[in-house]
């Protein structure tokens, strides 16, 4: 009678340690999901370093397209950015926002100017560089949105 009581007290025993172990791994298993699930990998890769590094991008070609200019047409750059500066804050040439009661500077005839007085801004010329491969893509007969 004694080694069946005592052989019941011992799968009690190891049940209970099997429980216990089974409830820590259990624990362990969910506090990771939860993590994991809370900040995805790709969550983090498509938001917040895809917009970092084409920001980047995108400010080393402007950086490129300024530095390849000529010391001369650097000269004309700053000439010309000062005049259609003036040119673009003068009163009259600002334009109407909510919120402004003076208006805003005229960003569009900044650029037009710059454009007309032979030094475009990287905007415009990326634009105009935009227009070319579009028109070149047509004339080949493939569709452009």
């Amino acid at each position: 009678m004694k080694s069946i009581a005592n052989a019941i007290l011992n799968l009690k025993e190891r049940n209970i340690m099997q429980i216990r172990t089974a409830k820590i791994r259990l624990l362990i298993l969910t506090g990771i999901g939860i993590f994991l699930g809370g900040c995805s990998i790709s969550d983090w890769y498509n938001g917040y370093y895809v917009e970092r590094s084409a920001i980047s991008q995108s400010q080393k070609k402007e950086a490129n397209y300024y530095n390849s200019e000529s010391p001369e047409m650097q000269k004309l750059r700053k000439q010309n950015d000062k005049y259609c500066i003036d040119l673009a804050k003068k009163p009259e040439n600002r334009v109407a926002r909510a919120g402004y009661p003076n208006g805003v500077w005229n960003q569009g005839m900044f650029e037009n100017c710059m454009e007309d007085r032979g030094t475009p801004t990287y905007e415009t010329w990326a634009g105009m560089q935009k227009k070319k491969r579009d028109e070149e893509l047509r004339a080949k007969g493939k569709r452009v949105m």
